[in-house]
């Protein structure tokens, strides 16, 4: 009687600030697991996006910095209605217009995150299944994950040319290490009983692998593409550097020719609007193929 007396006073004292603390950090959890969203609200970006207006006005107010190095959000504006219209007998900006530019540098990101994937997802099953190609291949993705990208820029532009080849090769390099990364670490992690569940019942290592291991890491190698698209993007400004144009990154690498800092601006607004958009777009996906996240 002592002990169900002691449980019912303990369920009816209110809960202290650290269990509360607890308990809301749990049912975020649930939350973001049965609708994706996260922690994560749109007001939110909303919210910092107009913190970020607010705070970039009052700097070109103070007159501090030159409208030439600090354009105005207005400034910005325009240079957004010339890359959608014709002005001064030219198309858009630098000779494209703002959505031609876009669809060149979406084009090879989503080529170099395809080969990153085609690469990266079996190379990081191999790593977390086998010892040996963990020990042989798991120094050489290590190396590369460390390397920057300007780093083998050069190299690649002497042996594939300044044209397509040379960016997509920039960007997959630059991609495939954290889907390896992040697959390995998702089969590093598959419950044992899972694993031993399977053997019991017959399951051969191929049927294993189908069936346990790839259903176990789908949301771990989801992940590891969202940081790899994430790495794409601050990738591509480097892969445009040279013959880029069209492309958002030669876009704002060229504007320094002309001292268009409105026109740098723009193209780094556009990288990050579509960077967001591609992660959101990818945390449904992985609502989607791992729907039971953060509940088991």
């Amino acid at each position: 009687m002592r002990g169900v007396r002691s449980e019912v006073v303990k369920a009816e004292r209110p809960p202290t600030a650290d269990e509360g603390r607890r308990v809301g950090w749990i049912d975020r959890r649930i939350e973001a697991a049965e609708t994706g969203s996260g922690n994560r609200r749109w007001y939110g970006g909303l919210i910092a996006a107009g913190l970020a207006l607010a705070v970039w006005s009052l700097l070109c107010l103070s007159g501090r910095f030159s409208s030439l190095l600090l354009p105005t959000p207005g400034q910005v504006l325009t240079a957004f209605q010339q890359s959608v219209t014709l002005h001064d007998g030219q198309r858009g900006l630098l000779g494209s217009y703002l959505w031609v530019h876009l669809w060149a540098s979406l084009e090879r990101v989503l080529l170099g995150l395809a080969w990153g994937i085609v690469v990266g997802i079996p190379l990081g099953l191999g790593l977390g299944l086998s010892r040996v190609v963990d020990r042989i291949l798991g120094p050489v993705v290590e190396f590369f994950k460390a390397l920057p990208p300007l780093g083998y820029l050069p190299l690649l532009i002497l042996w594939f040319g300044i044209g397509q080849s040379s960016k997509v090769w920039l960007l997959s390099l630059a991609c495939f290490a954290p889907i390896t990364v992040a697959t390995a670490a998702g089969v590093a992690g598959v419950r044992m009983e899972r694993v031993n569940a399977a053997l019991v019942l017959g399951a051969s290592r191929f049927q294993m692998v189908r069936h346990v291991v790839l259903p176990s890491v789908a949301s771990d190698i989801v992940t590891g593409v969202r940081v790899a698209a994430g790495f794409a993007w601050t990738t591509i400004v480097a892969a445009e550097t040279v013959n880029g144009l069209p492309g958002l990154g030669g876009l704002a690498w060229a504007s320094q020719k002309e001292l268009r800092a409105d026109i740098a601006i723009l193209a780094i607004i556009v990288i990050g609007l579509v960077a967001v958009a591609s992660d959101g777009l990818l945390r449904v996906v992985e609502s989607r193929v791992a729907p039971w996240k953060g509940r088991a």
